[in-house]
């Protein structure tokens, strides 16, 4: 079972996976409930966690700290 939104803390590692994809970040800040400001591990780019799930949730939808 993945984690829930609430358990998400700064400055850890998580992968998400959505609709296939996978993505692995840093969680920077927590600006909402369920906003996000994040750091890709890979490419260090910077992104908000409502651009990955802007699309919906899938079925594979989880979220696992790393």
């Amino acid at each position: 079972m993945s984690i829930a939104f609430n358990n998400i803390r700064t400055h850890k590692n998580y992968v998400l996976t959505n609709y296939g994809e996978k993505f692995e970040f840093t969680v920077l800040q927590i600006t909402s409930d369920k906003e996000f400001l994040l750091r890709d591990l890979h490419t260090l780019e910077y992104y908000k966690m409502s651009e990955l799930i802007s699309q919906g949730r899938g079925a594979d939808f989880s979220i696992w700290e790393i």
